[in-house]
């Protein structure tokens, strides 16, 4: 009565050892019906617990146990079967040009692996390039120095 959202419980229990993102079965599965998709969010109660639950899209095609992404800063932590931890969101989506395959059952995954182009770790070691920099009006016309690589989402600053 007046709530956006459908609350899924845990099919199963799960203990989070570490602070790596974890897959648990909920007690649902697709398709939603009616053509529907799904926004599957975290509960507040449930980030109040120290669990985050990662947003994630259910597809209206999608027709097996639906699954949600959680971690936590605070390793070790129980979530124990039955527990209430996100909402579905039903939404009716407006697409042009939607793939024609069909997921069914396969969820995580299924629309192609996720890719890592290049990362290093910069927490003592730090990215770095050799730079010259010319100066046509005034000595010294040549300049080389190395400068730290900061490589963000969308854009590469070299300073």
């Amino acid at each position: 009565r007046g709530s956006a959202g459908l609350d899924v419980t845990t099919a199963e229990d799960l203990t989070l050892w570490d602070t790596r993102a974890h897959q648990i079965p909920l007690n649902v599965r697709g398709p939603m019906g009616k053509g529907c998709s799904a926004l599957l969010l975290g509960c507040s109660s449930t980030t109040m617990t120290g669990l985050f639950v990662l947003p994630r899209v259910i597809d209206a095609d999608f027709g097996g146990q639906i699954s949600a992404m959680v971690w936590t800063p605070s390793p070790p932590l129980l979530v124990p079967r039955g527990t209430r931890l996100a909402q579905l969101i039903l939404f009716r989506a407006i697409v042009t040009n939607a793939s024609e395959t069909e997921r069914g059952a396969a969820g995580f995954g299924s629309t192609g692996q996720p890719a890592i182009f290049w990362a290093t770790d910069i927490s003592q070691h730090r990215p770095t390039v050799m730079v010259t920099l010319w100066n046509t009006n005034d000595l010294p016309r040549k300049i080389q120095c190395r400068m730290l690589v900061d490589t963000g989402a969308d854009v590469t600053v070299i300073a």
